[in-house]
């Protein structure tokens, strides 16, 4: 697959601030791909840059074989948004919303109405057409905030932080349309996030810190080389588990989770301490435990914890 976002010694500095520092990575067609980091570590100054919303100080920047210096046009072109926070005008109905942003890309007529009817279909808002956008839930709007963003069918969709603050049902209906537009239209996503659980779905990973790649991979790679293994341990007490010469964490009462290089260091554990390991799991490491062990910082709400 061919690279369809490239970037090169990006930087962006506001005042004193250098909100991105030689940012260099590329996205290939069709993946999702997760830029995480906590508020302030450069993602969405990178977005806004890409977008053509921000000037950036340096680096090149192409999307889809075009420069964004030379081709904005053609990039806007390519590429669907959706913002952390809803860009609809509230006054306006949801059909004259789309109708109003369609026009822009010269999708009028027949052809918005065709379009208009896929979309309603795709996120099951035929029955909000005529509601006020103001009047709408979060998980309503969100709804119309994607369906703006594919009005013109781009080849990459943006998804900043999409899903916050969504309930269940939404989210799980954000997804599967995600998921079918990657598998039809071979689509490209770009997804910031907060919920762990999204990016450990991702093909590829970056972790951003203070304007910075702090580490990439897949979120297999990123797990192998950032965690190990856990065991939960129940109903045993702290000599015990001291005694075991492995770091560990007290979760509540007598549960103690332990933290083992790798899935043969906890059988080995377990095997030569058969009478306390009775009641006992054994998990993966999770992404929230790589974005931790990379940053030192836990993701919770976009802030730092």
């Amino acid at each position: 697959m061919k690279n369809v976002i490239e970037i090169q010694h990006l930087s962006k500095s506001f005042g004193d601030i250098k909100a991105v520092q030689d940012l260099s990575f590329h996205v290939r067609q069709g993946q999702l791909f997760a830029f995480l980091g906590i508020n302030g570590a450069g993602k969405s100054t990178t977005i806004s840059i890409l977008c053509g919303q921000l000037p950036k100080d340096g680096g090149t920047v192409t999307i889809d074989g075009a420069d964004l210096d030379r081709n904005i046009d053609v990039v806007k072109q390519n590429l669907g948004v959706v913002f952390q926070n809803s860009v609809l005008d509230k006054a306006l109905s949801v059909r004259d919303n789309l109708k109003s942003r369609a026009a822009l890309y010269g999708i009028v007529g027949k052809a918005f109405e065709d379009r208009l009817q896929e979309l309603a279909a795709l996120l099951d808002f035929s029955d909000l057409l005529k509601r006020t956008v103001g009047k709408l839930s979060g998980g309503q709007r969100r709804r119309i905030d994607i369906a703006r963003a594919l009005l013109h069918s781009p080849k990459i969709l943006i998804l900043d932080e999409p899903t916050t603050g969504l309930d269940p049902q939404t989210r799980k209906l954000l997804w599967d349309v995600v998921t079918q537009l990657r598998t039809e239209n071979h689509m490209t996503v770009f997804l910031t996030t907060h919920y762990m659980e999204e990016a450990a779905d991702a093909d590829y990973v970056i972790i951003l810190d203070s304007g910075k790649i702090a580490a990439e991979g897949t979120p297999l790679q990123l797990k192998n080389t950032y965690t190990g293994d856990f065991i939960t341990l129940y109903d045993t007490n702290e000599t015990q588990v001291r005694a075991l010469g492995v770091p560990y964490e007290t979760l509540h009462g007598d549960v103690y989770r332990l933290a083992i290089p790798d899935t043969r260091a906890a059988t080995q554990l377990i095997t030569a301490h058969p009478t306390l390991f009775t009641d006992y799991e054994i998990v993966k490491g999770k992404m929230d435990d790589v974005f931790l062990a990379v940053t030192g910082k836990s993701l919770v709400g976009g802030e730092q914890a």
